[in-house]
């Protein structure tokens, strides 16, 4: 049976409305491009330039992250994903936009990690095996691998940051973010994508209190990265992963300290 009803109208049941990206992710995908201008020529404060770029750029991936949840968790049968709006990209569609945004942001800025951020409710009873309810939870943390690498083409192909050296340090920074975020949700701590995408596989008897634990799984994570050790080896991974896609480490610090412009020091 097609998946398209009434005359091409409708996907599965689902005005067409339903998939058009909305004017809030357009915005920040035109925001980005500008900011991108901007730190290419030098424009005014140029750390204030790199600022805006991986923060629009980091924006729009947490909106990528959460679509691709969405749209496996569509196409695996929970057709109410598109009618509540996470297929727009919007993203004050996912979950708090406290959490899901605010909190990742001041996350990045203040410790150059991609903290998982906004959440999509999926239906895992309207999904048609434990598969595809996997698959749901690893097309998040994926979506940022695939980000990282496509950061990563430009310094593949030869780009060394010579010049126009602040753009590409943001560019650099933005792909080890996705690193960190992809690694960071890989985790299989309760609640976070890693964990979801184990549960599935679970006894019904640990699942309950994998469900019980799950809601903390924030905080779990942030106990384990405080840990010297356990965050010493995250980002032993997390460069390891850079090296292995061909993202230049050396640039990761120069962004870093482009993107908290008020210590930058002032052309």
């Amino acid at each position: 049976m097609s998946d398209r009803i009434g005359g091409g109208n409708l996907v599965m049941g689902v005005p067409k409305e339903a998939f058009r990206p909305s004017p809030i992710f357009l915005g920040l995908v035109a925001l980005f491009v500008t900011a991108g201008a901007m730190a290419w020529t030098g424009f005014g404060n140029v750390a204030f330039d790199v600022f805006l770029l991986v923060v629009t750029g980091w924006l729009i991936s947490l909106c990528l992250h959460e679509y691709a949840h969405a749209l496996v968790a569509f196409r695996s049968g929970d057709v109410d994903a598109a009618h509540r709006g996470y297929l727009t990209l919007n993203p004050l569609k996912y979950s708090h936009p406290l959490l899901s945004i605010v909190l990742p942001v001041i996350v990045v800025v203040l410790g150059g990690i991609g903290l998982p951020g906004g959440a999509v409710w999926v239906n895992h009873g309207a999904l048609r095996s434990r598969l595809r309810s996997s698959l749901v939870s690893l097309a998040g943390p994926a979506t940022n691998l695939v980000l990282a690498i496509v950061l990563a083409l430009p310094f593949v192909f030869g780009v060394t940051g010579e010049t126009h050296t602040e753009f590409w340090a943001g560019l650099a920074l933005l792909g080890f973010l996705q690193l960190t975020a992809a690694v960071l949700n890989l985790i299989p701590v309760p609640g976070l994508d890693g964990g979801n995408i184990a549960r599935p596989w679970l006894p019904f008897s640990w699942k309950r209190t994998w469900d019980v634990i799950a809601p903390f799984g924030f905080i779990m994570l942030f106990a384990l990265l405080w840990n010297p050790t356990i965050g010493g080896a995250f980002f032993d991974v997390v460069f390891t992963l850079g090296d292995l896609i061909g993202m230049p480490s050396y640039l990761y610090g120069d962004g870093f300290a482009l993107l908290r412009f008020w210590n930058y020091p002032a052309n």
